[in-house]
């Protein structure tokens, strides 16, 4: 029997919990677009650091911290995982530099 990957949720009677439904899917919406702005920050990052232009992925990475650190605040990442993600975008963008040198 193949199910698919959205079950089908059941109706909720209780009006507390028919308003809990609505606000879940406002903030699921909400933070489905802060983590894709995520990803989309830490790619670009990466694809400045694959074309070799420190300058470029220095301002792109600048950039890319205040939304990591909003959306590690906002708690949708761990603050860990954020800091390693910015520590690990630094370090390529330092070895870059070291690698022109």
């Amino acid at each position: 029997m193949a199910t698919s990957s959205k079950a089908k949720k059941k109706t909720v009677r209780i009006a507390s919990g028919r308003k809990r439904a609505r606000q879940n899917v406002s903030l699921n919406a909400a933070n489905t677009s802060l983590r894709s702005r995520f990803r989309t920050m830490v790619k670009q990052v990466k694809k400045a650091v694959a074309g070799g232009d420190k300058a470029a992925a220095t301002d792109v990475f600048k950039s890319a911290q205040s939304v990591i650190d909003s959306v590690a605040d906002k708690g949708i990442f761990h603050k860990n995982k954020a800091a390693r993600i910015k520590s690990r975008l630094s370090a390529k963008i330092k070895a870059l530099a070291s690698a022109a040198a």
